[in-house]
């Protein structure tokens, strides 16, 4: 894994402005940022990162079905009681999902490591599978990357296959994101882009003018009835709205389904490793409020978790990272080091929910920034990555997205 300076492409900004892709430069610095990109060997690829995500992703599925049949378990997960049937019911009745992103922590060297798990509501999907691979084509063409270099990226036509596999031809499927926001709308379109050439109808509207019938059914801003809805709007979020009691008799199919209501969220990350302790592409994780007095009051950890603490306690007195089970960019994310909190997140909109606390991984520096993998899941396996990277140990929202190639 080695960063490379390229040339960036003369007419960057008029390849951007005609597909659409109006962020690739925000708030005064560019989003996407292609003066350097990463190089991968094909093994790096295979070995240490398709495979172990693809590994990685049939691990969650067996910890959301210990999840959905503990209620205790949930409620700790922050799943509201009222709708602990709609999750459990969601993954009894096998609802299909389409599509997630895992966030890795790799160096090239050693395994790639789990940071999280986006599973509901992940963007930088069209960068990822759409305009990094002009990039790559451009750059093959104008002789700036190796004769038969190549790019981890089948992420759009994956998709394609995914919603003809799961839908008959012609299947109407609605999509929604919230109003006015340029990157939501990009996901949410690329995922729109992939069903039409699947051979489905797809329809947009705003998620604030979506409405509820008198016979419970959701309806778009034309009042047409929604059977199908690809919602880039999060589950946490919709089960606390008003409008959540209305999802169980609605009729309508969820894209992606209830049940990742318990996988898009960190409090997966101490299941895991409870389920998997020791797995080579997990980090050690917790529940804040069973290890926390044996970190910051020289106390002993809740029975429960007390030997498999004390396996790693040495290294989380060290450092640990301590996150809100629900948070987006970094929001509340805060590295402790010997005890001292050495770096935070200024958002603080998740402080309000319950922590989990992960060991410390450093992501790799290279060039000032820190890169961190994001492993694209499409059914039950790994398509492509996208990568951004910042200059803060905390990946936060001003990131910038770099392309990567395959060579050598």
């Amino acid at each position: 894994m080695r960063k490379i300076t390229l040339p960036e492409r003369p007419d960057l900004a008029a390849k951007a402005a005609d597909v659409g892709f109006t962020f690739a430069h925000m708030h005064g610095e560019p989003y996407w940022d292609e003066t350097t990109a990463y190089q991968f060997t094909l093994a790096q690829i295979e070995d240490d990162l398709e495979g172990p995500a693809t590994e990685l992703h049939a691990m969650v599925r067996q910890a959301v079905d210990r999840i959905v049949a503990d209620p205790a378990l949930m409620t700790r997960l922050g799943i509201p009681q009222a709708h602990h049937a709609l999750i459990a019911d969601s993954w009894a009745r096998s609802e299909p999902a389409i599509y997630g992103r895992m966030d890795l922590v790799y160096d090239g060297t050693g395994p790639a490591r789990l940071l999280e798990y986006n599973a509901d509501t992940p963007t930088s999907l069209y960068e990822s599978a759409a305009f990094q691979w002009q990039w790559l084509e451009d750059q093959l063409a104008a002789g700036h990357l190796p004769t038969g270099a190549d790019q981890f990226n089948g992420i759009h036509e994956a998709l394609v296959e995914r919603f003809r596999e799961l839908f008959a031809p012609n299947t109407d499927i609605h999509f929604t994101a919230v109003a006015n926001n340029a990157e939501d709308y990009a996901t949410v379109e690329s995922m729109a882009w992939a069903a039409r050439e699947a051979g489905m109808g797809a329809h947009y509207t705003d998620l604030d003018k979506l409405a509820v019938s008198k016979k419970g059914q959701f309806l778009d801003a034309e009042d047409r009835v929604i059977g199908t809805l690809f919602k880039l709007y999060p589950w946490e979020d919709l089960l606390a709205d008003d409008y959540a009691r209305h999802i169980a008799g609605s009729g309508c199919m969820f894209l992606e389904p209830a049940w990742k209501a318990v996988v898009s969220n960190k409090g997966l990350l101490p299941v895991l490793w409870e389920m998997f302790e020791g797995h080579p592409n997990l980090l050690p994780a917790f529940f804040a409020d069973d290890v926390a007095p044996a970190l910051v009051e020289d106390g002993q950890p809740d029975p429960s978790v007390a030997q498999a603490f004390g396996r790693v306690a040495d290294q989380f007195r060290a450092a640990h990272v301590v996150k809100p089970i629900f948070s987006r960019e970094g929001a509340g994310v805060v590295i402790v080091e010997n005890g001292a909190v050495t770096e935070a997140s200024d958002n603080h909109d998740y402080d309000g929910h319950a922590r989990i606390v992960q060991a410390y991984h450093p992501l790799p520096e290279f060039e000032g920034f820190r890169p961190v993998i994001g492993a694209w899941i499409v059914g039950d396996a790994c398509a492509g990555i996208g990568i951004r990277e910042d200059r803060a140990r905390i990946t936060q929202d001003l990131s910038r997205f770099k392309p990567h190639f395959i060579a050598g």
